[in-house]
């Protein structure tokens, strides 16, 4: 592969979200901000949104792997559960054991009792739901009933929603208008521009062990920022290709043409290409490309950017 070509220890464009290659961008570092000041002020709700492949479940792992002590934390990846799956799996984040053949309430006592016993070693429970425009409503209206429980001081649970935009849209229903009036931080990420994007893959090549020049020049991340409007995750991808095509040619410097090929070969970014022309680039023929394909499928893991 590419690796020793370019001097690397390890592939730098993965899409398995990996906290090794957390790049604060400012976005991200305002989100950040943003969940430790509710969080540390014992919020209720606190959400952020991002379109696809913005790094919403990175942000996610960083946050977890960043509470303090003082703030144990549950986290539910996949939230596209029953309101009862949900209140188990919360209940078996926390340490809860649930009776057999228990109805919701006596659910919801149990895990009142935990909390309790929790602030009362001074914990602030801290639940993380990752993919959270994916919640049944009737699954959110479980949650808010959730974060009623309370002291007279302070919520026994806090909840950071990361989500979709769509995530707004269901929250926008008369329905669910109570969950939507508790929640008092929002945070909505960006996109990012090309000088952005410029530091996000040399910062990426750096960590993977890289030494030498700029591999992707300002005119290549212009036309990645271009045909991936600058979402990390295609830009990942893209990027990935564009090591494969020019390790191909024997090159140290992603060129135009690698760019524009990758782009071509890359189902989420082909609509962008339209007045592209497409330049002959000394490559052996189409069954380069394909090649790419084949191993780069081989590569990649699920997950966001």
């Amino acid at each position: 592969m590419y690796l020793s070509h370019f001097g690397l220890q390890e592939p730098p464009f993965t899409l398995t979200p990996n906290t090794q290659f957390y790049f604060g961008l400012p976005s991200h570092n305002e989100a950040m901000e943003v969940l430790k000041t509710a969080l540390d002020a014992g919020e209720g709700f606190i959400k952020v949104t991002g379109e696809v492949g913005t790094g919403k479940t990175l942000l996610c792992r960083k946050l977890l792997n960043e509470l303090p002590d003082n703030f144990p934390s549950a986290y539910i990846p996949n939230p596209m559960l029953s309101p009862e799956e949900f209140r188990r799996a919360v209940a078996a984040e926390i340490g809860v054991v649930l009776d057999v053949g228990g109805d919701q309430q006596q659910f919801t006592r149990q895990i009142e009792a935990k909390l309790i016993e929790k602030a009362k070693e001074g914990l602030s429970v801290v639940l993380i739901v990752d993919e959270a425009q994916a919640m049944p409503e009737e699954t959110l209206e479980a949650l808010r009933l959730m974060t009623n429980l309370e002291t007279e001081s302070k919520k026994l649970l806090q909840v950071v929603l990361f989500g979709q935009p769509e995530l707004d849209q269901k929250l926008a229903t008369p329905r669910l208008r109570q969950l939507k009036q508790r929640i008092t931080f929002s945070y909505r990420l960006a996109l990012m521009n090309v000088d952005q994007v410029e530091q996000y893959v040399q910062h990426r090549l750096q960590v993977a062990g890289y030494k030498g020049a700029p591999v992707f020049g300002h005119r290549a991340c212009q036309m990645m920022v271009s045909a991936c409007r600058g979402t990390a995750r295609l830009i990942n991808v893209v990027s990935h290709k564009a090591l494969m095509l020019a390790y191909g040619e024997g090159k140290h410097e992603v060129t135009l043409e690698h760019i524009k090929y990758a782009v071509k070969d890359t189902e989420a970014t082909q609509r962008r290409i339209a007045g592209m022309s497409l330049q002959a680039v000394g490559l052996a023929a189409a069954g380069v490309v394909i090649a790419v394909t084949v191993i780069a499928g081989m590569w990649f893991s699920g997950g966001a950017a």
